[in-house]
């Protein structure tokens, strides 16, 4: 089985439309105002996974700040999760400073939908007010058993669309301050999985933390997949493409030349998802 735990679509109005969404929205004009940065809805999506041979994508939106907008893309996802119940495994989004995000999550999560994330701070950091605003979300998925995705990127390198401002120590706050939540941090964590080393703390205060693969192809050698295994463990990596950024079998390339035995591979590109969604295997 394999199980893509990272991609993005939108309904039919906001990809046709886009220029009428970016009033207000300065995380979506930033990343989305070109016409090059691809979005797509659930058809598209499901025609790509059978391509690349993925049997499960979880999907999400987008943080927006207008509540409206906000219902909007999560009710786009319960429908679709809806229509392809095989398919898709879908996670409720919005920005952290939106209003009523607690009542949002359970909404969304009585009609379906499987956790919370890819919450973003595009425009910032993740400070302590944050996350006392996200503590009764993170409460609501952890009575629920819902993983929690956060956007995470390297605090160094080069700059590009969407790299936040976070830094190492907000990444382990989250972990700190929510050690009983399955929390998955996208695009590698940021790197913070090579801590683990550390002889005290560390490796306790991220044991429930998973790392998603989306856009390693973008930042990464392949030889981050050793690296993650030997660090982070087999069981904590999740393949996501972030599609439609990169398709999946682009990532399978990458996989296969990293060194990885087969039943890492295995591991990393479904098992690792079905176990954390409690999906059984066929």
């Amino acid at each position: 089985m394999i199980i893509d735990c990272h991609t993005h679509i939108f309904p039919e109005e906001i990809g046709l439309n886009r220029e009428r969404f970016l009033d207000g929205e300065p995380a979506f004009k930033m990343i989305y105002a070109s016409s090059k940065s691809e979005m797509i809805g659930a058809e598209a999506l499901i025609k790509q996974m059978d391509e690349s041979g993925v049997d499960i994508s979880v999907v999400c939106g987008f943080p927006w700040v207008n509540p409206d907008t906000v219902k909007m893309n999560n009710d786009y996802c319960m429908e679709a999760v809806s229509k392809y119940p095989k398919r898709l495994i879908g996670l409720a989004c919005f920005d952290a400073y939106s209003r009523k995000i607690a009542d949002e999550t359970e909404r969304c999560i009585k009609g379906n939908l499987k956790g919370v994330g890819e919450l973003a701070f595009y425009l910032s950091g993740i400070d302590d007010d944050a996350l006392d605003r996200l503590t009764p979300v993170m409460e609501i998925c952890k009575a629920n058993d819902c993983p929690v995705m956060f956007h995470t990127n390297e605090s160094v390198g080069h700059i590009y669309p969407g790299k936040t401002e976070i830094t190492l120590p907000q990444i382990y706050n989250i972990a700190k301050r929510f050690p009983e939540n399955n929390i998955i941090l996208a695009h590698w964590g940021g790197g913070i999985f090579f801590y683990n080393l550390m002889k005290r703390e560390v490796r306790e205060t991220l044991k429930n933390i998973y790392y998603d693969t989306a856009a390693s192809l973008f930042l990464y050698t392949s030889e981050i997949y050793k690296y993650a295994v030997d660090l982070a463990g087999k069981d904590k990596i999740l393949f996501g493409s972030d599609y439609p950024l990169i398709k999946p079998t682009r990532y399978f390339k990458e996989i296969e030349i990293s060194g990885l035995s087969p039943e890492d591979a295995r591991l990393i590109k479904g098992e690792n998802a079905a176990a954390l969604f409690n999906l059984v295997a066929p």
